[in-house]
């Protein structure tokens, strides 16, 4: 299981490390600390990185900018 956290280290608390230990339960798992500078910018590299996500994203663009509006299953294919 792969799982990527994103939050301020000033709300990290003894709630954050139960539900990793809950999560994780007996399992060795591995923790590394980067800092972000810009989350919007990482998210949206993030969701252009896969085609489909990508696409779909292109085509919501330009259905906006032709004011057209577009229901979209979020689900993954």
């Amino acid at each position: 299981m792969y799982t990527t956290y994103r939050i301020r280290a000033d709300e990290l608390n003894d709630d954050f490390l139960v539900a990793l230990k809950m999560l994780f339960r007996d399992k060795m798992i591995e923790i590394a600390v980067s800092e972000v500078d810009d989350e919007s910018a990482d998210e949206t590299a993030y969701l252009l990185r896969h085609p489909a996500n990508r696409q779909r994203l292109m085509n919501a663009i330009e259905n906006v900018r032709d004011g057209r509006v577009q229901h979209v299953n979020l689900e993954m294919e």
